[in-house]
């Protein structure tokens, strides 16, 4: 049997083929579609519906106003009981320390937090984001703003061809880890997460589920899409 890199390799590798199957023959009308209003998506700058959406070229990625949704206490609880300052986890989540507070001095079940639905577009253009901004601030030279390493498409295709490109660069780095670096702690350095506070196997086991998530969703968007359109 296989180690720890392996079992995380292979389940990375497993996900990303049934991705592809998925995302065959995915269209521009497809990628961009927004099931009900208010959705975030890709868009270009000048068309942006949020207040920080981020990227370095003519299109954008919707992002709205930093916050801890109910769904996401049971994580600042975790960051605190593992030492995290109210600070540092405050500043992780982009928040201010009095909403750190409130929300570690909450009791009971959290109120469930109304979040957007977002369209396939933006969900790979999340998904590719995230992947550049830890293989930069993990293999690469740690210096680039993650936020600036994609330049979000308009089209499907090639938004999908600069996504395997980089699943292929983040996944033969990673087949390089080795099992003390797996066992370090703050071996990503990241700047969005809590990267710098966790072990690298930890961390990679975040982004298999961070990338098995998204995905699904996505199935679930183009089976929703296929059921709308009229019979051939």
């Amino acid at each position: 049997m296989g180690g720890r890199l392996e079992l995380l390799l292979d389940q990375f590798d497993h996900a990303r083929e049934m991705a592809r199957v998925r995302l065959a023959g995915l269209g521009d009308e497809e990628y961009l579609w927004e099931p009900v209003p208010g959705c975030w998506s890709v868009r270009r700058r000048q068309e942006a519906v949020t207040p920080r959406a981020y990227g370095p070229g003519e299109c954008v990625l919707d992002l709205g106003a930093p916050d801890i949704p109910g769904n996401e206490y049971a994580e600042v609880a975790r960051q605190a009981a593992g030492g995290m300052t109210v600070a540092r986890i405050a500043d992780d989540w982009s928040v201010s320390v009095e909403r750190v507070e409130e929300v570690l001095a909450h009791t009971g079940p959290p109120q469930p937090t109304a979040t957007p639905v977002t369209t396939i577009a933006w969900r790979l253009g999340h998904l590719h984001s995230c992947f550049a901004g830890e293989w930069e601030w993990t293999f690469g030279a740690r210096r680039r703003d993650p936020r600036l390493l994609v330049d979000f498409q308009p089209r499907a295709a090639p938004a999908l061809d600069r996504f395997w490109t980089e699943l292929d660069r983040w996944r033969a780095s990673v087949a390089t880890v080795t099992d003390e670096q797996l066992d370090t702690v703050g071996f990503s350095q990241y700047p969005y997460g809590s990267h710098a506070d966790d072990r690298y196997v930890d961390v990679l086991a975040g982004d298999n589920l961070e990338f098995i998530h998204h995905m699904a969703e996505i199935a679930l968007l183009r089976d929703l899409w296929r059921a709308g359109q009229p019979l051939p």
